[in-house]
């Protein structure tokens, strides 16, 4: 295969593979190339969505394939390793305070697998098992990879977390209750108040789009890449089949408000605007 060097870019294993990419975006091929988990890249909303927030060495452990693996595939582009900055690593990770003083009964497991793997999403489930976690206790996800945007949401909501690769198949992540939440209420997603009073508001700039028919995570990466370019004083309106927790969070950290309304059982409208 024949690779044309552009320039010596320094990279290392916190390098995002936004940066990689934007720098040789025929490094895409090469990356894909490596595991068959990487081939969501080839969707450009998924890949906008998730190459800023993933660094070499967090794809590398998705993937299932080592760090070396990745450089070796981008060395050819005339990318240079910064192997200065891995050997400042600890050699391990250590582990938490919380894993070591667990005690098996305070353990509760759930494998996620099966419910994935019937094209369902976990999400609801993994809540009502959190409700019944006590403080000092914690809930163990069986998964196949780690779920990086649970852990960034359980953060906000008091949870410690550790997650264990078993092997390129299985991952065991633990969410410790180290703090006791007012109510014992996870999340508040009941923004349903003043919808009509809102909407009337947007009525005449509105834009509106369909995402309940698409499969995880494309109606998240969607919304998103749609409020990138929403208008100024628009709202974007969504007919969306469950709430998406993981985007509450999301559209928070982006400083827009929302407003849901549930329809029926698989039907919920989603009102997003700029606060």
């Amino acid at each position: 295969m024949f690779y044309t060097i552009f320039s010596n870019m320094i990279i290392n294993e916190n390098t995002k593979i936004a940066t990689v990419l934007k720098q040789e975006p025929a490094a895409l091929d090469a990356i894909i190339s490596i595991s068959v988990r990487f081939t969501k890249l080839r969707n450009p909303i998924i890949r906008k969505l998730m190459a800023a927030r993933t660094s070499l060495a967090m794809a590398a452990k998705a993937g299932g394939c080592s760090i070396a693996d990745l450089y070796a595939r981008l060395s050819p582009f005339g990318f240079e390793i910064d192997h200065e900055t891995e050997s400042l690593k600890p050699a391990e990770k250590s582990l938490p305070d919380f894993i070591t003083s667990l005690k098996p009964r305070d353990i509760s497991a759930l494998d996620v697998r099966p419910v994935i793997a019937a094209g369902k999403d976990p999400l609801n489930i993994i809540l009502e098992k959190l409700k019944k976690i006590r403080l000092g206790q914690a809930l163990q996800i069986i998964n196949s990879f780690e779920p990086a945007p649970l852990i960034s949401l359980l953060k906000k909501k008091g949870f410690e977390s550790y997650s264990e690769t078993i092997n390129d198949q299985l991952v065991h992540t633990f969410f410790y209750k180290k703090i006791k939440l007012p109510g014992e209420i996870l999340f508040s997603v009941d923004a349903s108040q003043n919808w009509e009073e809102v909407n009337e508001h947007f009525k005449d700039h509105i834009l509106t789009i369909d995402v309940s028919e698409l499969e995880m995570p494309l109606p998240m990466a969607t919304i998103l890449e749609e409020l990138e370019h929403l208008p100024a004083k628009t709202a974007l309106f969504v007919h969306h089949k469950r709430i998406p927790v993981f985007l509450l969070s999301e559209l928070a950290d982006r400083k827009f408000d929302y407003r849901i309304k549930q329809i029926c059982d698989g039907q919920v409208d989603i009102l997003i605007f700029k606060s």
